[in-house]
């Protein structure tokens, strides 16, 4: 038989081979190549090699049967074994010529590749390679080589892929393997990738798991990028490329299952990747693979703590970025880890559920391990400047935005969102959660009627409001809001929750309760009430702005309004805090639900009528003792009565402008309308009467005047202190009315100036009991009363209204200059309070628009008043109290910093609002660096007019506003244009040319220098001329060098250089500058140009602290901060020394400008520093000896005193050695010594000082004599003593 076989297999046409072999069972093929061809003999080798040969073409060819070639396979593969080693090189040649040639087809014969390749590599005998021998094992190593080297069909990689995973290879071998199966990712087709990298995975389990990793990371990213660079010609399609993606995450999630060193390489790869090249390292696709792995809870809290960490150090680096021209230069391309990660949430569309709860993971640990510091309500945090807090704020942003796009992206984890949303408003409670209500509320308005299918969670937690702080509750409200409008049932069951928390005995409780009641009211309107533009609040949603009276006819509404108007009746009996709410909320009710009208001002009414005097002649009007409770010795505010007579005024200001103008419009309501006009009159008449006595009233009718006590520490001052700041704003409350109805009348303006100067005198009074008393409490002024619309008004009629018809009325306030003053103190007050809470008192505070709009109106007239009449002028005529112009310098500095925090998006606008002569220009036109110039020549002008005013006419405070106003309006300037280039010039020439005495104006022109210079380029040529004219002021700690005279800033003289090495230090931004470059730049392909521009700058660095440290500086923070600076120098250098040190690895060359760097440092800067520790030291010490003679009694205190101010000493030597020690590594692997130019320190030496010692001795020796009467047995432990010292 076997010989039948070999004659067909002689023939040209494969056919009948084909057919004896199908007809042949197993047991004759093996029968037929066993006995008549043993391994013996060399002609039956000869001919099992015929076989081989002839049968591997035959099972490529397709045309058997998959079982028939499966039985053949497997009876090669155990025969293979005996075949002697020149057979299997013979054999495996033929294999590798195979692949070569392209001609495999399914791939099966590789199974009996590899055992060939086994077989060969355990053969002992010397098989013939070229013109050599080599044994089994090198043979096989060469093979693959080959291998890997030649041309692979694209068709059969998956299947020589698998073939490794079963052949023994070598670290060497493997590498091999691996690098080729990698370069042959970009020649196959999207779908057969992810099988490939199965069997890759598969693999790495021998070794090279990172470059696996690496690679498959590598090829992602580079299709990633492509098809972003082809999105208009797109050569894949998208959705195909994200599922693929998809594919091979979880592919390589499953086998991390299943491995899990594979898990840890992986983390240990991004990491060391991600301090080379963070955008290598952190891209859409190696992520999106994180997050999926971050679901196994033994990798999660490191793959977490990696991705935080990378986002703060992005989020850093970003704005090192933006904040040094620097540093844009040398790197023009930012990597924002911040869009990355939302790509990876918008990719998630394409069927990635796997990532989906690492996103959801990540968006939750970002919020809670970055959430605002400051408390609800507080000022927001990410109103907050300085580098070190912005990172934290914009992680905590960024897991917001990845849980509110996780949402909109993907409807199967939206109840998981919200349900753990919701529990953490409830669980932290006690921490600031304005973050997560910001959050829900961006929930509810991307998708309000998904909250429906949700209600059960919303009403659960509805059942915990009583537990809760009144800001969470009604940040809470507000957030599900849109929900109460479309689901009856979880509106119900906020009513029942509210009705229980208003007989709560918790206060917060029952504010909660309040709270919520009006809301409900504010957005139930009742069919018939009025809409307008201020009224209207938008949900942000088509959904919810459906008609509300779809769900609820207006009967239901109007009997639903009511019925909460009688609970809240309820809360004018309880503590003045829940009627504050009231009082407070009132106003905001009525306008979105006018039809509430009558009700309420009946409310109002008959609450005002407990404490109203009617007889027309009774002084006061108002009966104050009713709005006091005392509790055993303590009193208490019980009824607001300020308060509610502001709710009334704003209500009926809004009842009379707005019900009024809609009269001609219909006579339905008569009844209704006699009803308004009668509390309407009612009202008038009340307050005109109280007006009226209010002025007639003397201190001593409230039990008030200058004898009184006002002291918070007894019950009798308590009370005149509420008399007093209730009676106060009575006044202003009826100051606005008065006002407001006037309509510029001269005897109601004459009834506003009485009700002033009694405001006045009881300010005044408190004013002076409070600089007395000199408690905190009693320096805090009480909040106005006044509203901000109204403070606009005030402002512009006081200071810009020029109407012949009001001059004469307008005379009558504009003739007390305490008045003026007040006017703009109080705007200064609300401009405060808007800064810190982003909302003020009274109507329409909590109205953005209005907001910004009344700070226009108040910047126009403060920025009026302030260049058109100085202060010089304005001061030769005040007697007390700040000038107005520098409260409308002060209101100015507060309203551009507001400006930039609360309104940055509206800056064009601002801007175009203040110039009042192109007032009719298009929005689009506004060019924000132009206007921002043209407001920065206005102060600049101030500024030069102090800097050259008489010594007398010069005010320190307002030059240090207008810095400060300069510094802020500068931020609006392109770093990039004509005007910015402009005013850095005019800074540089102010520091140059004017000499200041003032240490604080000093601080602040140089700090301004700075901050302007370096958004233009670095300011180290800045900071050496300012080291030198410093050392030239203060002269060099060698008394017997005489330095040269050099000044180039003016600004530095004899007062002011030392605590400019303050600010210059802190200035340095230059330091941390190139800490990031060297960092940034650790992979850059611009290594030489990055080199090159830190080596300089540290150059040019090492020059300014040469001159700094030759210095004889005063002891104190000067010294303090130049010796942190100088140890942070040395920790930069070091890191660049360990920089050049891994590049070195590879080239064993080190650039030649480092070696100029380090003998730069070697000579002018480490000699030095050992100097300047010394002249520390030993001024240290003498002020030491000198301080202890002259108060024995404190002498620990000043040894304490000096131990803390030389602390920075030893870290600096630390720092200079740790420098020197890498200088050793860098030297031995570069073979250049540069340890040549550094000199062996003597800090750590056993040091006498004469003079100390001469000191310290006499000290002794006077003691010896002040202790001679004592006896001799005391006498010789006092001086072992005196010794140990």
């Amino acid at each position: 038989m076997a010989q039948r076989i070999l004659s067909l297999a002689a023939e040209e046409g494969p056919e009948r081979l084909q057919e004896a072999l199908q007809s042949l069972a197993e047991g004759e093929v093996r029968g037929a190549r066993g006995p008549g061809s043993p391994c013996s003999q060399k002609s039956g080798v000869l001919r099992r090699l015929q076989v081989y040969k002839h049968c591997v073409p035959l099972v490529e060819s397709g045309d058997l049967h998959l079982s028939k070639v499966s039985e053949i396979i497997g009876l090669l593969m155990l025969e293979a074994r005996q075949l002697p080693g020149h057979a299997l090189a013979e054999l495996a040649n033929l294999f590798v010529d195979v692949i070569k040639g392209g001609s495999l087809t399914n791939g099966k014969s590789l199974e009996l590749f590899s055992t060939v390749l086994t077989a060969l590599a355990s053969s002992k005998e010397n098989l013939a390679y070229g013109k050599g021998e080599l044994n089994g094992e090198e043979f096989k190593k060469q093979l693959i080589n080959t291998l890997c080297s030649s041309k692979w069909d694209p068709q059969c990689v998956i299947h020589l892929a698998n073939m490794f995973r079963d052949i023994p290879l070598s670290g060497e071998e493997l590498q091999f393997v691996v690098e080729k199966i990698l370069r042959m990712f970009s020649r196959l087709d999207l779908q057969e990738i992810p099988p490939l990298v199965y069997q890759l995975l598969l693999l790495s389990a021998k070794g090279s798991k990172k470059t696996v990793l690496e690679g498959i990371i590598s090829f992602f990213n580079q299709l990633d990028k492509r098809q972003k660079e082809e999105q208009r010609v797109a050569t894949m399609p998208l959705d195909q490329l994200r599922h693929v993606e998809g594919t091979v995450i979880l592919h390589i999630v499953s086998v991390i299952n299943l491995d899990q060193d594979l898990g840890e390489e992986l983390i240990r790869h991004l990491k060391t990747e991600q301090q080379k090249d963070p955008g290598r390292a952190l891209c859409p696709f190696s992520v999106a693979l994180l997050l999926s792995v971050a679901v196994k809870h033994r990798l999660q809290e490191q793959i977490f703590d990696f991705l935080k960490t990378s986002i703060t150090r992005s989020c850093k680096d970003l704005q090192f970025l933006q904040a040094s021209k620097f540093l844009q230069d040398l790197f023009p391309q930012q990597y924002d880890i911040t869009a990355v990660i939302l790509e990876v949430v918008k990719n998630s569309a394409f069927g990635w559920d796997h990532v989906t709860q690492g996103l959801v993971d990540l968006g939750f640990s970002l919020m809670e391990s970055y959430e605002p510091k400051k408390p609800f309500g507080g000022k927001a945090a990410d109103n907050s400047y300085g580098l070190s807090k912005m990172p934290a704020q914009q992680a905590c942003k960024l897991g917001a935005s990845i849980l509110l796009e996780t949402f909109k992206v993907h409807e199967p984890i939206r109840s998981d969102i919200l349900e753990q949303v919701l529990n953490r408003v409830l669980t932290k409670a006690a921490s600031p959660v304005s973050h997560f209500i910001d959050l829900l509320s961006n929930i509810v308005v991307s998708a309000p009627l998904v909250l429906q299918t949700s209600s059960s969670k919303v009403t659960e937690t509805f059942d915990n409001l009583s537990f809760l702080p009144i800001d969470t509750v009604q940040g809470l409200l507000r957030a599900v809001q849109p929900l109460l409008k479309v689901s009856m049932s979880v509106r119900d069951s906020l009513i029942l929750v509210l009705q229980k928390a208003i007989f709560s005995r918790q206060l917060d409780a029952r504010k909660a309760a309040v709270a919520g009641f009006l809301l409900l009211l504010r957005n139930f309107k009742v069919l018939g009430s009025l809409s307008s533009s201020q009224c209207s609040q938008a949900i942000g949603a088509t959904q919810v702005q459906a008609d509300v009276h779809a769900c609820y006819n207006s009967a239901a509404n109007e009997a639903f309004c009511l019925e909460i108007l009688g609970s809240l009746r309820r809360c004018l009996s309880q503590q003045a805090d829940v009627r504050l709410m009231l009082y407070e909320g009132f106003y905001d009710v009525l306008r979105r639900n006018s039809q509430l009208a009558s009700s309420i001002m009946e409310t109002l009414l008959s609450q005002i009528k407990q404490y109203y005097l009617p007889q027309p002649d009774l002084l006061p009007p108002l009966k104050l003792e009713g709005c006091i409770m005392a509790q055993g010795d303590q009193i208490f505010l019980q009824e607001p009565l300020a308060h509610l007579l502001c709710c009334i005024q704003h209500c009926l200001s809004w009842y009379k402008s707005t019900v009024h103008l809609c009269q001609g419009a219909g006579d339905d309501d008569e009844e209704e309308e006699e009803e308004g006009v009668g509390f309407e009159q009612n009202f008038e008449e009340m307050l005109e009467s109280v007006t009226r006595r209010m002025i007639k009233s003397e201190l001593e009718d409230f039990e008030l005047d200058k004898s009184a006590d006002f002291s918070l520490s007894s019950g009798v001052g308590v009370k005149n202190n509420i008399y007093a700041i209730q009676v106060m704003g009575i006044c202003e409350v009826l100051i606005e009315y008065n006002f407001k109805i006037g309509n510029f009348s001269k005897n109601k303006f004459e009834e506003v100036l009485g009700l002033f100067t009694c405001y006045n005198k009881l300010s005044e009074i408190l004013r002076e009991k409070a600089g007395k008393n000199k408690s905190a409490l009693s320096n805090k002024t009480a909040r106005s009363f006044l509203s901000m619309g109204f403070v606009s008004t005030l402002l512009t009629a006081l200071f810009r209204d020029n109407a012949q018809s009001h001059e004469e009325s307008l005379a009558v306030l504009r003739s007390s200059t305490e008045f003026l003053r007040y006017a703009v103190s109080v705007a200064l007050q609300k401009v405060q309070q808007l800064e810190e809470t982003g909302q003020t008192d009274g109507p329409d505070g909590q109205n953005p628009e209005k907001m910004f709009q009344n700070l226009c109106k108040i910047t126009q007239v403060l920025l009026w008043r302030y260049t058109s009449i100085p202060t010089v002028v304005e001061e030769s005529g005040k007697k007390k109290g700040k000038s107005i112009s520098l409260l409308c310098l002060e209101g100015l500095l507060r309203i551009f910093n507001t400006v930039q925090q609360l309104y940055s998006a509206r800056i064009p606008q601002f801007l175009q609002a203040l110039d009042i002569t192109d007032g009719d220009a298009e929005e689009t036109d506004i060019n924000v660096t132009e206007k921002a110039a043209f407001q920065i020549r206005q102060f600049q002008r101030s500024l030069v007019n102090q800097l050259s005013s008489a010594e007398d006419d010069f005010n320190a405070k307002e030059t240090q506003s207008l810095i400060t106003v300069l510094s802020t309006l500068s931020k609006l300037l392109d770093p990039a244009s004509q005007q910015f280039l402009q005013f850095l010039t005019w800074t540089v020439k102010v520091c140059k040319e004017n000499a200041l005495e003032d240490i604080s104006c000093c601080k602040g022109l140089l700090s301004l220098l700075f901050s302007v210079h370096v958004l233009y380029k670095s300011p180290v040529g800045l900071l050496r001329e300012l080291a030198q004219d410093i050392h030239a002021c203060l002269g060099d700690i060698d008394q017997d060098v005489e330095v040269e005279g050099r000044c180039h800033f003016a600004v530095v003289n004899a007062k002011t250089a030392a605590p400019t090495v303050c600010v210059s230090q802190s200035r340095v931004c230059v330091t941390p500058a190139v800490s990031r470059a060297t960092v940034l730049g650790a992979a850059s392909n611009q290594t030489q140009a990055l080199e090159k521009g830190i080596i300089l700058q540290l150059g040019t660095l090492l020059t300014v602290y040469h001159e700094l440290v030759q210095t004889a500086l005063p002891s104190g923070s000067c010294v303090d901060t130049l010796l942190r600076s100088l140890s942070k120098t040395y920790t930069i250098l070091t890191s660049l020394i360990k920089h050049v040190s891994v590049l070195c690895c590879s080239s064993n060359t080190i650039p030649g400008r480092l070696e100029k760097l380090v003998k730069l440092s070697g000579s002018h800067l480490t000699p030095q520093c050992y100097s300047f520790i010394t002249y520390v030291q030993v001024s240290e010490s003498l002020s030491f000896v000198e301080e202890k003679k002259k108060k024995k009694k404190d002498s620990e205190a000043a040894a304490a005193k000096v131990l803390r101010e030389t602390k920075p000493i030893p870290n600096l030597i630390f720092a200079i050695e740790q420098y020197e020690k890498f200088l050793i590594h860098l030297s031995k692997k570069s073979k250049v010594n540069l340890m040549q130019y550094m000199k062996l320190s003597t800090s750590r030496d056993f040091r006498i000082n004469a003079s100390v010692l001469d000191s310290a001795l006499q000290e002794q020796n006077s003691e010896d004599a002040e202790n001679e009467p004592h006896n001799d047995q005391n006498q010789e432990p006092k001086k072992k003593r005196q010794r140990k010292k």
